[in-house]
């Protein structure tokens, strides 16, 4: 495993304090999903995240991200504290420093791969003619420019998350959230996708923070947080 480096405020992307998610809450069935999790990342880090079913461990990825509310506690994102924003400017934060990539690759199937990569950019007001041309620049980054025109129907799975890596780093987010992102593929694509968001892990100093239950896979990475029960245990 990588030597980590020493841990700064200067150099902190990711900081969760007393984080906790409740649901069902302040009835006699609620459920602690995160119990006080706390957890500090450094920009450039490449960090896994597992445990058993159940264990909580999407759910921290999906709080962190501001994709769920969290009950109590603290999160802020290179040092903006995201807790309170509202919906609407969570959402815009998200498209303009986040990128995410998920096991199901999450493409939009009337779309080809250039116009599902390109599609966060058009969000953010970027002239189609300027996000035509990063699109097909970070589809030939990932390997698969041949393959543009192409709906994802007519993609394996391996290419399919290829295009999902592609809009995920379109917008040059500051932080890449994986949730299972080799999950639906075979040991060699698997293998080859986690290669290359390593490499662009390191090319770009984009921080990653992926959920797996491979610990193969998450030994490639530069730490790993073990969720047991809604906490980090190790």
């Amino acid at each position: 495993m990588k030597k980590t480096k020493s841990l700064t405020k200067s150099t902190l992307i990711i900081e969760a304090r007393d984080v906790k998610k409740i649901y069902n809450a302040k009835t006699p069935i609620e459920f602690y999903a995160l119990k006080g999790v706390s957890l500090e990342i450094r920009k450039g880090e490449m960090v896994a995240i597992m445990g058993q079913s159940g264990s909580g461990k999407t759910t921290l990825l999906n709080c962190l991200s501001g994709i769920d509310k969290i009950s109590s506690g603290e999160i802020f994102i290179n040092g903006e504290n995201i807790t309170n924003m509202s919906d609407n400017k969570k959402t815009l934060y998200r498209a303009e420093h986040m990128g995410f990539i998920f096991q199901t690759f999450n493409l939009i199937p009337v779309l080809n791969a250039v116009e599902n990569v390109e599609l966060p950019l058009l969000m953010t007001k970027v002239s189609p003619k300027e996000a035509r041309k990063r699109a097909l620049k970070m589809l030939d980054t990932v390997g698969i420019k041949d393959k543009a025109m192409n709906k994802p129907s007519e993609l394996s799975g391996g290419q399919r998350q290829r295009v999902a890596i592609a809009r995920a780093l379109i917008s040059n987010p500051e932080v890449v959230w994986a949730d299972e992102p080799t999950g639906n593929l075979d040991r060699e694509n698997a293998e080859s996708v986690l290669d290359l968001i390593l490499k662009l892990n390191k090319d770009l100093d984009t921080t990653v923070v992926l959920v797996t239950h491979d610990i193969e896979i998450a030994k490639k990475c530069e730490r790993i947080i073990l969720m047991g029960s809604g906490e980090i245990v190790k």
